[in-house]
């Protein structure tokens, strides 16, 4: 990549590089968006008039809904955010056999709406392969009564049909290569599924989560892989592709498994992904740091890089699942914790959600280390990183249990009765641990950020008589 090149006199060149180059890569080729899920099974949600202030003051352009809620819709209109509507699953049989239905149902739900709310899409159904109501068989006819009643209301040009599907419907994963549906699918539904999507110009909606990979296989997928972050990657023994993250492999296990039906034309949109930040005990992997790593580094991973290995020049495309925590969901803790934003609108974790916040951020989000570092004595022209004594004692203190629990800092000299104990504060400790990982990790860019809770310094830190690490 050539850099453009600036006449600033050299001094404001270096303060101003790393904007420059996030602004150039953005210039220079096609990046990726990010939006958000909108779900509301809860009862303590703000008004959809404040939601839409929410996401207008994060920035946030796309959104996706699971059905066309019609305070939702109207709040939405003149708001310049594009929207995902949703067709449910239990709407799918009516669809399907009676074309009326779905005529009725595009005026009520879509015709009434657009423009005024910019509706760029309907998700019919969702996940309709996993529904134990067996609905698959719905799916396709229900597309093409939908499609019939866009045709005959104007508006097939400026809204797509798809369906968001399961990464179980895979057969085959791993090697991504090796990538393929499970036969019982194909010929009933992928296969006139992904015909639709090619001859319409849509695409896939596919529902990605690494989060449940790891959790079932963290002894043998590193959650570095997992979490973006980095790691020595893994070879694909098919066709020698090197994969840096578990979200990628996942992905082109996608678009080989449409390759091997004949559908390399088609494109994925990725319409859930996301990682909880709070889980039961057994849900290994959930917590808050660990979520704000995930989405903090897939956000720059979108809005910075190209494609997935197999498809470099395909932008990828995805919606964060969820803009809010919902209570009411059934099931684990983690169900119930996946959102970006309390209900009160607080950031249940601190990440940029745009170009023009990582642009302007010190560094990646939570960038953790499982290695332990011994101790040396500091030496010039190095960098620390320590606590921020802003970020509030909830945050600091959440980071520094993580640091020293899972994320495997070498907290050894900040016990009781060890080196650093004194000064006994919450900011001296944290900056300690996070100091040791951010070493390890020999200082690479986003290794110290914990969602805000720490950032680098220039200088030694000095709390007590404690020496800080620099290296290994």
């Amino acid at each position: 990549m050539n850099m453009a090149t600036f006449t600033f006199p050299f001094f404001l060149s270096l303060l101003l590089l790393p904007l420059f180059s996030l602004l150039t890569f953005a210039a220079e080729n096609t990046t990726g968006t990010i939006g958000i899920n909108y779900g509301r099974i809860a009862n303590n949600l703000p008004t959809p008039e404040k939601v839409v202030a929410l996401l207008k003051s994060q920035g946030i352009n796309k959104v996706k809904l699971y059905d066309t809620d019609a305070a939702v819709l109207t709040a939405l209109a003149n708001s310049g955010i594009n929207v995902v509507v949703a067709l449910p699953n239990e709407l799918l049989s009516s669809a399907a056999n009676d074309p009326s239905f779905a005529d009725k149902w595009v005026q009520a739900n879509i015709s009434q709406y657009h423009p005024q709310t910019q509706i760029e899409a309907i998700a019919v159904g969702n996940e309709v392969f996993a529904d134990p109501n067996n609905t698959t068989k719905f799916l396709v006819p229900a597309i093409n009564n939908l499609q019939s009643a866009l045709v005959k209301h104007n508006l097939s040009s400026s809204i797509k049909l798809s369906s968001p599907i399961a990464l179980s419907a895979l057969q085959n994963s791993y090697p991504p290569s090796s990538g393929s549906f499970k036969p019982d699918l194909i010929e009933p539904a992928i296969k006139p599924l992904l015909d639709f999507l090619s001859k319409t110009s849509s695409y896939l909606m596919i529902n990605a989560y690494p989060f449940f990979a790891y959790e079932a296989n963290a002894d043998e997928i590193s959650l570095d892989y997992a979490l973006f972050r980095t790691n020595q990657g893994n070879v694909d023994s098919g066709n020698g592709l090197r994969y840096n993250s578990l979200m990628e492999a996942q992905l082109d296990a996608v678009f080989a498994a449409m390759s091997a039906l004949g559908y390399d034309d088609v494109k994925l949109v990725v319409t859930e992904t996301g990682w909880p930040s709070n889980g039961d005990e057994n849900e290994i992997g959930s917590g808050k740091a660990n979520a704000a790593a995930y989405n903090g580094n897939l956000v720059k991973r979108v809005l910075t890089g190209s494609g997935t290995p197999l498809k470099p020049k395909d932008p990828l495309n995805v919606y964060l699942f969820a803009l809010f925590n919902e209570n009411q969901k059934p099931g684990p803790t983690s169900e119930r914790n996946y959102g970006l934003f309390y209900p009160d609108e607080g950031k249940v974790y601190d990440i940029p959600l745009t170009l023009a916040g990582l642009s302007g951020a010190q560094s990646n989000p939570v960038n953790e280390s499982k290695a332990q570092v011994p101790t040396t004595a500091p030496s010039s022209g190095n960098t620390w990183c320590v606590a921020n004594a802003n970020a509030g004692e909830e945050k600091l203190q959440a980071a520094l249990d993580y640091a020293c629990g899972e994320g495997g800092a070498d907290c050894r000299s900040i016990q009781e009765g060890s080196t650093c104990f004194n000064p006994n504060t919450l900011e001296a400790h944290a900056s300690y641990a996070f100091n040791s990982y951010y070493q390890k990790k020999a200082r690479g860019t986003g290794t110290c950020d914990f969602g805000g809770a720490a950032h680098v310094v220039a200088q030694p830190p000095r709390y007590g008589t404690c020496e800080y690490p620099t290296g290994y």
